[in-house]
């Protein structure tokens, strides 16, 4: 299974590695491999130390504070100190690299510069211009967050192949058998 990247930042793509939180919560970070698989997939590093269980602990400890400094955030609420603090604590760790090799850049890092680099989007992007774009899928299943980029700022599921088709057909087969009722 390859992890989904379409939050619009790598911090709320993290944070989106545990789907349908307010449901059937589902872990798509369950082994170390996973980790390694997701750094390498969200371009955040092209190579990475093999991550042990205690990096897999800490990414989804940082994730969890990153879900919660947007949602405080979203709802414009305090930021929670505990989750504020270990992203900032997170970010303070050397991030990776790039080096210029003569086939392009090339990134190498640790689990831990790796993590580091995800930890300083959450923080450019919670301090950031795109603040005001973040919303929350509109599937209430969903608990995606996404920077809403779409012109005229109207986007409102995560992505059009999950959430949106779902409620659009959702949608659809309401009116269908809305109708069927009204003409019996």
């Amino acid at each position: 299974m390859k992890h989904v990247f379409i939050c619009g930042n790598p911090a709320l793509d993290l944070a989106c590695t545990l789907r349908a939180r307010r449901t059937a919560r589902f872990e798509t970070l369950d082994t170390p491999d996973r980790l390694d698989a997701w750094y390498l997939e969200s371009g955040i590093t092209d190579s990475v130390s093999p991550c042990a269980e205690t990096d897999l602990a800490q990414a989804v400890a940082v994730r969890e504070a990153v879900y919660v400094l947007v949602t405080n955030r979203l709802a414009g609420d305090p930021y929670d100190s505990e989750a504020l603090a270990l992203v900032n604590e997170t970010a303070r760790t050397p991030s990776a690299t790039p080096q210029l090799t003569v086939t392009g850049r090339w990134v190498e890092a640790t689990p831990a510069q790796a993590l580091s680099s995800v930890a300083r989007h959450a923080i450019e992007l919670l301090s950031g211009p795109d603040v005001p774009l973040m919303k929350e899928c509109a599937d209430p299943e969903c608990t995606k967050i996404f920077v809403d980029r779409s012109r005229g700022g109207r986007r409102e599921w995560c992505g059009m192949e999950s959430c949106g088709n779902k409620r659009k057909a959702a949608a659809y087969r309401a009116r269908k058998k809305s109708h069927a009722a009204a003409t019996r």
